[in-house]
């Protein structure tokens, strides 16, 4: 005992240091505690990095979804009666209106053709009527001059016609008895200056050839402004202004 004991104490006299573990050594002893220490160390980076992607995976779609939607819009897919309304607008009030003024515009464009085309029509007529009157009132021959003026009076009207009838008889025809006069009348033109419904007036050129007795025969040129009215279906002479 006492020999062991003065060799430690020996050693430890000596100041001579105990050899180092190697490294090789000391993971060969412990390969166990290395691994439980990896597993430990691994762990806690595993967990809160498995936590941490599951979270975010899990509000990432959220966000996105809720980012690619206005705000503004969601609340008007929800409420759908302004397009009601407005269809209820365009039902009721707009497609109506359109309906009635398209048929007042094409009323309207029928009546001005209407017109325009009995205005051409009456134009015509009364044109025609001016020129067969106005050749019957002034043309006439001595020998059936009262036959002539009598039917002359057939293409007027109102108190045209009467004052004609009492001028012819008065002093037309007696003149023409006696003095043998004889009256050859034409129209070289005419023209319509205003036509309606009713109512007309022609300026009417007149190239009239007048012998007396056995004189030479007179020629005269005179303008005629004539009123007509519409009298059933005829036109007829109710003023007759020489200019």
């Amino acid at each position: 005992m006492a020999k062991g004991s003065a060799e430690t104490s020996g050693d430890e006299v000596s100041g001579k240091p105990l050899p180092a573990d190697e490294p090789g050594d000391e993971a060969q002893s412990n390969p166990a505690g290395a691994d439980s220490d990896s597993d430990s160390d691994a762990e806690p980076d595993t967990e809160p990095d498995s936590e941490s992607d599951g979270e975010p995976d899990a509000d990432a779609p959220a966000e996105t979804e809720d980012a690619s939607q206005p705000e503004d819009s969601r609340p008007r897919r929800r409420r759908p009666h302004p397009k009601s309304s407005w269809a209820a607008v365009l039902a009721w009030v707009v497609l109506p209106s359109l309906a009635l003024l398209l048929a007042i515009t094409a009323g309207v464009l029928r009546w001005q053709y209407d017109t325009m085309r009995y205005a051409q029509i009456a134009g015509v007529q009364a044109l025609q009527a001016a020129r067969e009157g106005t050749v019957a009132m002034l043309s006439y021959k001595p020998e059936t001059v009262e036959k002539d003026l009598t039917a002359a009076q057939d293409h007027l009207t109102g108190t045209f016609r009467d004052s004609y009838t009492q001028l012819t008889k008065d002093v037309v025809i007696p003149g023409a008895k006696q003095q043998r006069i004889s009256a050859v009348d034409r129209v070289p033109a005419a023209a319509t200056v205003s036509a309606d419904w009713g109512h007309a007036v022609v300026l009417v050129f007149v190239d009239q050839t007048t012998v007396i007795g056995d004189d030479p025969p007179t020629d005269m040129a005179s303008t005629v402004r004539v009123k007509l009215d519409k009298v059933g279906d005829r036109w007829l002479i109710s003023e007759f202004q020489p200019i």
